[in-house]
């Protein structure tokens, strides 16, 4: 089987991993968990996993996720944007990554609206 793209770039996206975290710097928000809506979106060269069909060629976004949650989940935050800037870092310290961004979305943090959210990006 010949392959006609030399370059197979991937775009993986985790969607709405939901979390909670104490966010703000409110004393409600201190004192209170409060859930964070996080989505990744990012890309990679899966040339070596197309063509070897094995899960070592391949992006471990499992991974990625796990240390997502291990990072968020329960820990404290006083700012939306350093969050996402810790959350992008983590994605980022896997070489593979060419480029990605995060969105993380704070629920109900103001009021008549659904949510607020701050989106980064990175690239190499």
């Amino acid at each position: 089987m010949t392959h006609a793209l030399e370059n197979h770039e991937a775009t993986v996206r985790i969607k709405d991993l939901l979390l909670r975290a104490y966010i703000g710097i409110k004393d409600e928000e201190i004192n209170n968990q409060q859930d964070v809506l996080i989505n990744v979106t990012l890309t990679y060269d899966a040339s070596e996993a197309i063509i070897r069909n094995e899960i070592n060629s391949a992006l471990n976004y499992r991974t990625i996720t796990k240390q997502i949650i291990a990072h968020v989940d329960g820990n404290r935050f006083a700012l939306l944007e350093r969050l996402t800037h810790e959350v992008l870092t983590i994605v980022m310290e896997h070489q593979a990554v060419t480029w990605a961004q995060v969105e993380i979305d704070k629920p109900h943090a103001l009021r008549y609206s659904e949510s607020v959210s701050i989106s980064l990006q990175a690239s190499r």
